[in-house]
């Protein structure tokens, strides 16, 4: 069982980020908040070899028959909150992504704490049941968790973008939320409308506010 992989960080987008490790290259799929957090360390940790430059990311594998997924996370708390997430009936490693993009989690488990199962809802695949089972399962665990404050906090941007900078992050927003498994013309519409009212608004930020909405 794989603990954690630190190394270069040679790839990263807002679903993948590639840590290369003794010479391996390892895709791992990560959060948004874990994006939000690798931002601006991949030329850093690129430049340099030295140990405080390399990324670390914490692991879960999930391992069946047909599938061996990695899934990386920039805190233990925030793996043992996905953890968490997939002894729930009903929640698989896909949907407990989702939940964990849709939301920091300091606000998961402020979600989980009050019973806000209405908030929940709303993340593709969930539904009002799954996410009254997820409050009743792991409310007291949940609370319990040290999450040392909210690491994840999004990177603010400048005041203002130009139009290929947005076109840049309106393209970057609808390909990780195809890849997460939305439509593109929703995925579009949905980003569109979200520029539209705030264009200044960075591509993670645009990602979780879509996620909101579709």
């Amino acid at each position: 069982m794989i603990e954690y992989i630190k190394g270069i960080l040679t790839e990263l987008n807002p679903t993948e980020a590639v840590i290369e490790a003794a010479g391996v290259g390892y895709g791992i799929a990560i959060t948004l908040p874990g994006y939000s957090a690798l931002v601006g360390k991949e030329v850093e940790s690129q430049k340099s070899k030295v140990e405080s430059e390399k990324v670390k990311l914490f692991i879960t594998e999930i391992i069946r028959e047909d599938v061996h997924e990695v899934y990386g996370f920039v805190t233990k708390a925030e793996r043992q909150l996905f953890e968490l997430l997939l002894t729930v009936s009903g929640v698989g490693a896909a949907t407990a992504r989702m939940i964990m993009s849709a939301f920091s989690a300091e606000e998961l488990r402020m979600l989980i704490a009050t019973g806000n199962a209405k908030a929940m809802a709303k993340v593709k695949g969930l539904g009002p049941k799954t996410a009254q089972r997820i409050i009743v399962d792991l409310k007291d665990k949940a609370i319990k968790l040290d999450l040392g404050g909210d690491p994840t906090e999004l990177f603010n941007g400048d005041a203002a973008l130009n139009d290929e900078m947005m076109n840049g992050v309106r393209a970057e927003a609808i390909s990780a939320l195809t890849m997460l498994g939305f439509a593109s013309a929703a995925s579009g519409k949905a980003v569109d409308k979200i520029l539209k009212a705030q264009p200044d608004m960075k591509v993670e930020a645009v990602i979780r506010e879509a996620l909101k909405m579709l």
